[in-house]
């Protein structure tokens, strides 16, 4: 393990430059969702059952048409995929801001408007992990994906500050109009790439495409070892941690203050991580950022513990320091290790289980902390699923052999285009 120098060298490729630019552009976007649909809703019905059918409508169809995203992602040109994904959630999220701002919103609208730009999110996810290696040099992928969490941290903090600000002076309208944008001027970004390596469609079934791609999904057992791991951490780590985190602020800790607080403290923790990300250099990084889950356990553990908010906030930072780092390795051993026409697909299988079952976590979440264990004693099953799920899968014979392929100082070399 050693640290590299702060090197920025993604950037200093047009295709990546362009990639990133817009995609930091789309994801300060997308933090102003859940602030400015929330509250959009709020107003409309004032009901939190509605809400809940809303987010999850989009949910719902990325899981839908995750599967049918790979398999196009790695069968037409990703970029073209991801204009056109960007396209359609511009287009659905300029439809929701008019309604709301009209005064014309129904709730039927905006689950359905959702649920568009859900479908659309399924084709981009895809493409987009897939369109990395193409447009920056293999031994700087690390350093890409660093910068990928880096602008995924910053509109996570970002977002919700800068919608907050729309809701309370224009209304939440706006705040969904600026999202509207942000995917338009994505879209601007995305269409100059100028890299186009990909295999041409040559009209095979559907079928046939998720055949194969299921087939070499089963083979890569790390990649199913790390899809397990990735689903008990969000059903069983994730889903506790997000619903008995506010329950613990509200009655122990003085309120959604302290739990704005702890959740901020985890974004800006986020960007620390992805500074990390860009500078260390590890042999087997797909094992360390897995056993990095263990990290999560004492978060949970002082909730459990309902320790003073002043105590939390720096292990929520470490939290939130972890999971972009986790990321940044895990997206990069992807990219190194799977077959370039393959690639998309493989990251959708990847993605599909802990997405699908998330929503699940939430209901577990509840039923055995009202019925079983208590806050206190979910959280503590929390904790310890973190160490157990993060040690036992990090040790697995086909995690531990995968190794780096691009260690620091190797010689560049650009990448390949059509």
């Amino acid at each position: 393990m050693r640290l590299g120098r702060p090197v920025l060298g993604p950037l200093r490729e047009r295709d990546f430059r362009l990639f990133f630019l817009g995609q930091s552009v789309s994801l300060l976007g997308s933090g102003m969702v859940g602030v400015a649909l929330s509250f959009a809703v709020l107003d409309l019905t004032g009901s939190v059952a509605d809400l809940g059918f809303v987010l999850g409508a989009q949910t719902v169809a990325q899981v839908a048409f995750m599967l049918a995203g790979g398999v196009f992602a790695d069968r037409l040109s990703r970029r073209s995929v991801m204009v056109a994904s960007d396209l359609v959630s511009c287009a659905s999220q300029a439809a929701t801001a008019a309604l709301v701002i009209g005064g014309e919103a129904r709730l039927w609208q905006l689950i359905v408007l959702q649920a568009v730009g859900g479908s659309a999110a399924a084709f981009f996810v895809p493409a987009a992990t897939g369109v990395v290696p193409q447009i920056v040099v293999a031994e700087r992928l690390q350093q890409a994906n660093a910068l990928r969490s880096l602008s995924t941290a910053a509109g996570a903090v970002g977002g919700p500050a800068v919608a907050g600000v729309l809701v309370v002076t224009v209304g939440p309208g706006w705040a969904l109009a600026a999202d509207a944008a942000s995917f338009a001027i994505s879209a601007g970004f995305l269409s100059q790439l100028q890299r186009q390596a990909h295999e041409p469609w040559r009209g095979r079934s559907l079928a046939r495409d998720l055949a194969e791609g299921w087939s070499e999904y089963w083979r890569t057992r790390w990649l199913v070892l790390l899809n397990v791991n990735a689903t008990l951490i969000n059903v069983f780590v994730d889903a506790p941690l997000y619903v008995l985190g506010p329950a613990v602020a509200k009655h122990s800790l003085g309120g959604p203050g302290a739990w704005a607080l702890i959740l901020a403290s985890d974004g800006c923790g986020g960007v620390i991580g992805s500074f990390i990300g860009l500078r260390l250099r590890v042999r087997r990084r797909l094992s360390l950022g897995i056993a990095l889950g263990v990290l999560w356990a004492p978060l949970l553990a002082m909730l459990a513990l309902r320790s003073p908010t002043i105590a939390i906030v720096p292990i929520a930072f470490l939290g939130g320091t972890v999971g972009t780092i986790r990321f940044t390795f895990n997206q990069t051993t992807g990219h190194e290790q799977f077959p370039a026409e393959l690639r998309s697909r493989l990251s959708s299988f990847g993605s599909l289980g802990s997405i699908a079952f998330a929503p699940i976590g939430y209901v577990i979440t509840g039923l055995i902390a009202a019925h079983l264990l208590g806050i206190a004693g979910t959280l503590w099953l929390a904790a310890a699923v973190a160490i157990v799920a993060s040690l036992a899968i990090a040790a697995a014979p086909s995690v531990l052999k995968i190794e780096a392929r691009t260690p620091p100082g190797a010689q560049q070399q650009a990448p390949s285009s059509a």
